[in-house]
């Protein structure tokens, strides 16, 4: 069994694959499929291409992990405060 671990250094490069088990691992479930589909329709999380692949910054995966999750909540009925974009 391969023990995924949680970068220490935000700068620490990771592919798609590696950036998902990492985001996993930290508690945010995210598949490389689901990396790749945000860098090909947007609201993703920023990377930069090496050759052919794409890598991210740690520091980047995380932030755009915690940007996109609800803010905390006491009760089923509370309302997400995070602005909608119903202007599509």
């Amino acid at each position: 069994m391969q023990t995924i671990s949680i970068p220490e250094n935000l700068d620490t490069l990771l592919g798609r694959d590696a950036g998902a088990r990492a985001l996993t691992a930290a508690g945010y479930v995210t598949s490389p499929a689901t990396l790749a589909t945000k860098a090909t329709r947007g609201n993703g999380p920023a990377y930069r291409i090496f050759g052919k692949r794409a890598i991210y910054r740690w520091g980047d995966l995380l932030q755009w992990a915690e940007e996109n999750t609800a803010p905390l909540r006491r009760n089923t009925s509370e309302v997400n405060d995070k602005p909608s974009d119903s202007s599509q």
